[in-house]
């Protein structure tokens, strides 16, 4: 699910970092998109809207570089409500 789809709703917590410049697949398409960076890609736990209206605790992933802000948001697994 893309971050159109979904809404982060409070705080994002247990963040890690998941993968940093080239151990990220899709840096190409990333700097096309978003500029050049030290892009990382990173995970943690949110509670999110789904389109449907419903709100579930979900792992979520995304990528970010210094002062671009958080992009590409993925829902990867719900986890529960």
């Amino acid at each position: 699910m893309q971050n159109d789809q979904v809404e982060i709703i409070g705080e994002i917590t247990e963040v890690e970092i998941i993968a940093v410049g080239h151990s990220i697949r899709d840096l190409d398409r990333l700097q096309k998109k978003h500029g050049r960076g030290r892009w990382r890609k990173l995970k943690g736990i949110a509670s999110v809207r789904l389109p449907d209206n419903t709100i579930h605790i979900a792992e979520i992933h995304w990528y970010e570089a210094h002062g671009t802000g958080k992009r590409d948001i993925k829902v990867k697994r719900i986890l529960g409500k």
